[in-house]
């Protein structure tokens, strides 16, 4: 057993069961091993959760980088489009990322804002609509996500819609990006 194995078999309870069921002592049941031998590879919980966040967002950290022959906008909508579907992926994706640091990822932040400056958008612009669109992709997964449908037990009146998750995310991400393109004069 090693610490990608844990990482591999823990993304699968999750998946399984969800967050608020997995469990060192569930996933030592999983691996066959005692629930101390997991603390080889995760002093605590908490450190484990922030493994299963970084592996769960490997399509998104391993998708390309801009070039600087790049349309930022367009690029701007796929990378957000991108982190959306990696945190669905997941059951309960949104909130196992939500409150992880992306340490391992600070270079290729870096190299994004850098293409947003190098194209024209503002540095403080390019952080704040990176910071802006981040929260509210993981705040529209976690609802999307959290949305049991019809049938549990808080039905909407008739004249009410149900939610398409994904028509509301690509009106709000259109106006972030629309908000960030007059800011910019483009």
């Amino acid at each position: 057993m090693n610490r990608e194995t844990v990482v591999s078999e823990a993304l699968d309870l999750l998946d399984e069961v969800g967050l608020d069921s997995v469990s060192t002592r569930r996933l030592a049941k999983r691996l066959g091993v005692e629930q101390p031998s997991l603390y080889w590879h995760f002093r605590t919980k908490r450190d484990l959760l922030d493994a299963m966040a970084q592996a769960a967002m490997a399509p998104h950290a391993t998708a390309p980088l801009p070039t600087p022959d790049d349309d930022w906008r367009a690029w701007f909508l796929e990378n957000t489009r991108s982190f959306r579907r990696t945190l669905l992926s997941r059951r309960d994706g949104a909130r196992l990322h939500a409150g992880s640091t992306p340490l391992a990822d600070l270079d290729r932040i870096r190299r994004k804002m850098a293409f947003l400056v190098a194209s024209g958008v503002p540095e403080r612009d390019a952080a704040m609509a990176m910071l802006t669109t981040g929260r509210f992709t993981v705040g529209s997964a976690l609802e999307e996500q959290a949305d049991t449908g019809p049938g549990d037990g808080a039905e909407l009146p008739a004249d009410v819609p149900p939610i398409d998750h994904e028509s509301a995310f690509e009106a709000g991400l259109a106006l972030i990006l629309d908000g960030l393109a007059h800011r910019t004069g483009a």
